[in-house]
């Protein structure tokens, strides 16, 4: 059950691009039927689910209009985002982070926006979410282009905690040696965006990992609060624990 937040933009997204198409669209001929690529000239038709997910996590290249072919999918893609049933999620690079949706008409730009937040706040809260907490934030932060809005909400919302452990085992790996924890985005500035996220894990993470009974990844998640060379010739690395 969503909340009611996720509810208004998944209803906000269906009445600001009702109707739309790609009319000239043709996609790739060697990929896409005639009739697969028709759907994208048809508006109101609904498309088939499986080819809704071949469609969003394809390459721009292989569209006429790649952002025609997104404001004509979202409705449908959003609602399966939402549900769990968009295949793809996690692990290939989602469609709107291919397009400049920013630069849409201010109401399609607050629904976007509208519903990547209430998409990450309903799995933030909700117990067992579609999708791993981890996967939904890597396609948020493809999305959105940033980090800091999504955390702030991780850092503010009634959170369930197994999602901070989740989170903390699946970047940890990563983070302890400066490398991004993201398997297929890469947003140009891997560095910074490190930072960012070790910089948000030292600080709010520790106490929550604690609290759910994971003192070795609260230790290292303080650990990233260190600079490269502290953090490893830190005491812990030569503790019994950390050698197990």
């Amino acid at each position: 059950m969503t909340s009611k937040a996720l509810d208004a933009a998944l209803a906000d997204i269906d009445t600001v691009f009702n109707g739309f198409a790609s009319p000239t669209e043709t996609g790739c001929e060697r990929c896409y039927l005639p009739a697969e690529t028709a759907y994208l000239r048809t508006p109101y038709k609904r498309v088939p689910a499986d080819l809704v997910s071949r469609f969003v996590f394809e390459v721009p290249g292989h569209f006429e209009d790649h952002a025609a072919v997104m404001r004509r999918l979202l409705p449908q893609t959003v609602h399966a985002m939402a549900d769990g049933s968009l295949r793809g999620v996690g692990w290939e690079e989602h469609g709107l982070s291919r397009v400049d949706w920013r630069d849409w008409p201010s109401e399609q730009t607050a629904a976007v926006e509208a519903f990547v937040h209430a998409w990450w706040d309903d799995t933030l809260t909700t117990p067992e979410p579609p999708y791993p907490v981890h996967e939904v934030f890597e396609t948020c932060v493809s999305i959105l282009g940033d980090l800091t809005p999504l955390l702030d909400r991780f850092r503010t919302q009634p959170v369930v905690a197994a999602h901070v452990v989740s989170c903390a085992r699946a970047w940890l790996f990563d983070l302890i040696t400066d490398d991004s924890p993201f398997c297929w985005w890469y947003g140009g500035d891997d560095a910074s965006l490190v930072a960012v996220l070790q910089s948000w894990l030292a600080a709010h993470a520790p106490a929550c990992l604690r609290a759910e009974n994971e003192p070795e990844l609260a230790q290292r998640a303080e650990l990233l609060g260190l600079p490269y060379d502290e953090r490893w010739a830190h005491p812990y690395w030569t503790s019994a624990s950390a050698t197990n």
